[in-house]
């Protein structure tokens, strides 16, 4: 009989939400479309991934992690042998599971995931979440012609613009349906608006300092605010007791529920984050981490272009200016109203089997 579907596939990906996320939204769609497929994740047991994929129903392999130091140092003259361990532990995974082929989501763990498929002949199929491709995506992408991609400019050998696989909670999520539920949950008030504050599971020092010195302000100026700091960052804000709530949590499970709740939402411009806030309707203030390669700001290049939200640095996100320029904006209806549509506009919510089909191209290959 003509097998007509993979058997069984690894999907390689971890260490933080970015990785992690596309990898379980396309663990989803994979398994609408192939009941019977075998699904199984590669991490490491000190990333996200050691909570979220068995929470998600998956079988989840390790490796050891192993980072690519970017200057010389003792790391770097251990990274040949660490390397060759945790390529040795992808091809044990592989090997088990019978995988027929290596899906990477980029990060450490991934790099040996595309040096274990490489060798054994198999299908590599590469996810690159940022605007700048990161270092083990960059590699990977030289050995397959699979190869998708976020945003439209980034730049890797054969790269097809797919977008951000999301989770279908969010790219199906009715927000005005499910707002009366959410600020109940949340303890908010109808009829006001809503900024949503976040700076990820870790939070963000820069937003949580600006907006615990502001939260009076914007409380006697009648915008509610829930404010996730991320854990061990919480504060109480001073806010009087006639004035909009500012409700403060270290972490939100469910973030469709504080979508629904918000109208405006302020937050770093992770990929993740960007798209999510695309898909939903939802407009935003970036403010792009101050570290790195600059990803972050080309990451919402293309929304802040299309009216859908504002760019801050990190440096001009400040007491004052949330007091001059976030509450006139919060306050203004009409033109939230009109960013949010200019959000949708951007938004790609069918990435997960966008990415599907190319897995399943990748498979019907080794025919």
């Amino acid at each position: 009989m003509r097998v007509t579907s993979p058997a069984s596939v690894l999907l390689a990906g971890g260490g933080s939400a970015g990785h992690v996320s596309p990898l379980l939204a396309t663990a989803d769609a994979l398994r609408r479309r192939h009941p019977a497929l075998r699904v199984t994740a590669l991490g490491t047991k000190a990333g996200l991934e050691a909570r979220l994929v068995p929470a998600a129903g998956l079988d989840l392999r390790f490796v050891p992690k192993v980072p690519l130091p970017r200057r010389p140092s003792a790391d770097l003259a251990r990274l040949p042998l660490r390397l060759r361990a945790a390529v040795v532990a992808a091809g044990q995974a592989i090997d088990a599971t019978g995988a027929e082929v290596v899906v990477g989501f980029g990060g450490y763990v991934s790099t040996p995931a595309y040096l274990a498929a490489r060798r054994r002949r198999l299908p590599i199929v590469i996810h690159e979440q940022n605007a700048t491709p990161g270092l083990a995506n960059r590699l990977g992408a030289r050995w397959t012609p699979w190869v998708a991609t976020t945003f439209r400019e980034t730049s890797l050998p054969h790269a097809r613009h797919v977008g951000m696989p999301l989770r279908r909670q969010i790219t199906t999520l009715d927000r005005e349906a499910l707002r009366p539920e959410a600020l109940r949950h949340f303890g908010l008030e109808a009829g006001r608006p809503t900024v949503l504050v976040t700076g990820g599971s870790l939070g963000a020092r820069r937003l949580n300092e600006a907006f615990a010195a502001r939260a009076g302000e914007l409380s006697r100026a009648g915008v509610q605010v829930l404010h996730v700091t991320g854990l061990d960052k919480e504060f109480t804000p001073d806010v009087p007791a006639a004035g909009a709530r500012y409700v403060v949590v270290p972490y939100v499970e469910r973030m469709e529920l504080a979508y629904s709740a918000a109208d405006l939402v302020v937050a770093r411009s992770g990929a993740s984050t960007v798209c999510e806030l695309t898909v939903v309707g939802l407009p935003a203030v970036y403010v792009p981490l101050p570290v790195g390669n600059g990803e972050q700001r080309l990451n919402a290049a293309a929304v802040v272009a299309a009216g859908g939200g504002l760019l801050v640095e990190d440096s001009s996100l400040t007491p004052a200016w949330v007091g001059r320029e976030l509450i006139p904006l919060a306050t203004d209806a009409d033109r939230v109203a009109r960013m949010g549509s200019a959000a949708r506009s951007v938004a790609e919510p069918d990435a997960d089997e966008r990415l599907a089909d190319l897995v399943d191209e990748a498979w019907r290959s080794r025919a």
